[in-house]
């Protein structure tokens, strides 16, 4: 059960994610797997990024460059995750100059600090954040046929991530989960084509 404020009282990020709050003793999830998996107007997701962007950058005091903007708008330019040397040259490309890595790490690391894309360690890949600001995990459902992937927070696994570390006398700094396995769409079309 999704519960959805009407649709001219959205914001214009929170067409990019739903959130399921809890109910009969089921956590609160937060997911943008709605419109990851599925044909949308993928526009209002980078132009929702990039409003968060700046309203985070401004927030916080910090200077979303041009390279930081291009490097976030790269990221954005769909659900798939995307390594840093795919970003280089799409940067190269783009300005018809050649792009040096440092100048796109230290992108990345800006754009990591400020919470607005997460890191995909598996694929050694980075995806943009859909909800930047609100506190989070990090767990990701990442499609092996398509690419694309989706974020979750589940309040449920969170605790147990909480619980298990502290039963062990850990500190637990960050947590990233990364789930792979077949979208929607990718699911539907291996059924079909199973005799």
């Amino acid at each position: 059960m999704s519960l959805r404020p009407p649709r001219r009282a959205l914001a214009p990020w929170n067409y990019c994610y739903t959130i399921t709050p809890p109910f009969a003793g089921r956590p609160q999830v937060i997911t943008n797997s709605k419109v990851a998996y599925h044909e949308h107007d993928h526009a209002r997701c980078e132009h929702a990024a990039m409003a968060q962007a700046r309203n985070v950058c401004r927030a916080r005091g910090a200077r979303l460059t041009p390279s930081r903007e291009a490097v976030l708008q790269l990221i954005w330019q769909n659900h798939k995750p995307i390594g840093a040397y795919a970003l280089i040259e799409k940067l190269t490309a783009l300005n018809g100059k050649r792009v040096l890595p440092p100048t796109v790490y230290r992108a990345i690391d800006f754009l990591l600090d400020l919470g607005l894309i997460h890191r995909i360690a598996s694929l050694n890949s980075f995806i943009g954040c859909p909800f930047p600001g609100s506190a989070h995990s990090d767990l990701f459902l990442v499609c092996r046929a398509c690419g694309s992937a989706a974020e979750c927070s589940a309040e449920g696994i969170n605790s147990a991530i909480a619980a298990t570390a502290a039963r062990a006398g850990f500190s637990a700094e960050s947590q990233s989960v990364e789930i792979l396995g077949l979208c929607p769409q990718c699911n539907l079309q291996a059924t079909e084509s199973t005799p």
